[in-house]
């Protein structure tokens, strides 16, 4: 056999059944390889029954932290990346994988920016869980969850700040890969959520992370020591990549805040903008703004970061910059000043706690369910005036017949409907549970 001949089998791709087979016995990816999945999947060249073998194989054999990165690199690569360089400002991402209640993302985008800090926000699929951050803001009158990318661009250079669905010329490999780990049960991979965050996050342009790693019922993600696993490689995979990355595992087993559903949340994250609000959101929102400020360089000591971020809450130059960026989407924002013009639901009634005791546990998943239930219309929006308030948390003592939460609505039959998931979501004892740490762990 001539060397020419040997040079060209050498170089010949292998077959997508050889990559499947490689990662079911557990080797590692090149490059090269790499960047065929990724091709292979763009063209849908590769047939969708080894598409899944594959997204399977990778979930139970994992990836290395090299694989991942050659991953989210090829992933990025594969649509438009936004330019930020020309803005001397430093720029940050702050990322959650998502949680009931969670509205730190809403705040935390206009804190930064008022801090003087880039903050792009377009929000993939791996960062939400069952109501989306674009899906709360878009219960606010005329606000566009969809920009364009030129659009997003402006509004960066302009505002400083931007909350949006995915633009499609972003990491469109990605898509199509969440798309096939829905469909094979492999959302919870966690090479494949690292790959994916990292690719749109870098593709917005940022030059650092601060990550969010939900854990709890109220998250996909259920097992804390997979949580734990997820923001080491995330952290380790971003250093790889020369990107800044800081990482907290925090608690969704019950819900974030006061409440759950749309312009609930909205109303609720204006009052911690304005320092107000839930205790355990506003720590939660002091910590993940203090990890961004450190990261940005704005600040250095943790005192001073800690000052810094109070500063820009009790100032009102954060709640300033949420306004400058509902109104650069289009939203209304004279109900911040006045609550009341916001959309408000025709009635309110409670769910009764069923006998004296403690609120031992709450499943955070099923009060979304049932939110979700009551919210949803006939075209697949959220219903924005509906949800749950005044949500009892865990260790709370209640009497017999008082209310665990109070529910917002529009519509009896849909009440019917969710009441047996928030009547679920509850477990009283006679005994006051532990009440577990918001913040479990810190990833840097």
């Amino acid at each position: 056999m001539t060397d020419k001949i040997i040079t060209h089998l050498r170089r010949e791709k292998p077959t997508f059944t050889a990559l499947i087979e490689k990662k079911r016995d557990g080797g590692e990816f090149t490059a090269d390889e790499i960047r065929q999945i990724v091709d292979s999947i763009m063209d849908a060249e590769m047939p969708p029954e080894q598409q899944a073998a594959l997204a399977m194989a990778i979930f139970f054999r994992q990836m290395s932290a090299q694989e991942t990165a050659m991953l989210a690199e090829e992933l990025r690569l594969s649509g438009d990346v936004i330019d930020l360089a020309r803005l001397s400002q430093p720029k940050i991402a702050k990322v959650s994988t998502g949680g009931v209640g969670d509205k730190t993302t809403l705040v935390l985008g206009p804190l930064g920016a008022a801090a003087g800090v880039i903050m792009p926000g377009m929000n993939g699929k791996d960062e939400e869980f069952c109501i989306s951050t674009v899906e709360k803001l878009s219960s606010i009158p005329g606000f566009r969850g969809k920009v364009s990318l030129e659009e997003f661009r402006k509004q960066i250079e302009r505002v400083g700040c931007a909350i949006t669905e995915q633009c499609p010329e972003v990491a469109p490999a990605d898509d199509l890969l969440y798309a096939l780990r829905e469909k094979t049960g492999t959302i919870p991979s966690l090479p494949l959520i690292t790959g994916s965050i990292l690719a749109k996050k870098l593709a917005e342009g940022c030059e650092g992370l601060v990550i969010d790693v939900k854990w709890g019922n109220g998250s996909f993600i259920r097992d804390l020591e997979q949580a734990k696993q997820l923001a080491r490689i995330i952290t380790r995979v971003a250093r790889s990549l020369n990107r800044k990355c800081v990482a907290l595992v925090t608690d969704v087993n019950q819900p974030l805040g006061d409440s759950v559903g749309t312009g609930l949340e909205i109303l609720e994250a204006v009052r911690l903008l304005k320092g107000e609000g839930p205790e355990d959101l506003q720590d939660l929102v002091l910590k993940l703004g203090m990890e961004v400020v450190r990261l940005a360089g704005v600040a250095g000591s943790t005192l001073s970061a800690k000052q810094t971020v109070e500063k820009h809450l009790k100032d009102g130059s954060a709640l300033e910059k949420f306004k400058a960026m509902v109104r650069a989407q289009g939203g209304k924002t004279d109900w911040i000043d006045d609550p009341s013009k916001f959309p408000q639901a025709k009635f309110i009634r409670k769910l009764p706690a069923p006998k004296r005791g403690y609120v031992h546990t709450i499943d955070a998943g099923k009060i979304a369910q049932g939110v979700r239930i009551l919210a949803m219309m006939k075209d697949g929006t959220l219903d924005p005036a509906v949800g749950v308030t005044n949500i009892q948390k865990v260790g709370t003592q209640v009497k017999q017949g008082e209310p665990l939460i109070m529910i917002h609505y529009n519509d009896e039959a849909k009440v019917d409907q969710a009441l047996p998931y928030f009547r679920d979501a509850y477990r009283l004892a006679p005994k006051r549970p532990n009440i577990p740490p918001l913040v479990v762990e810190r990833v840097a």
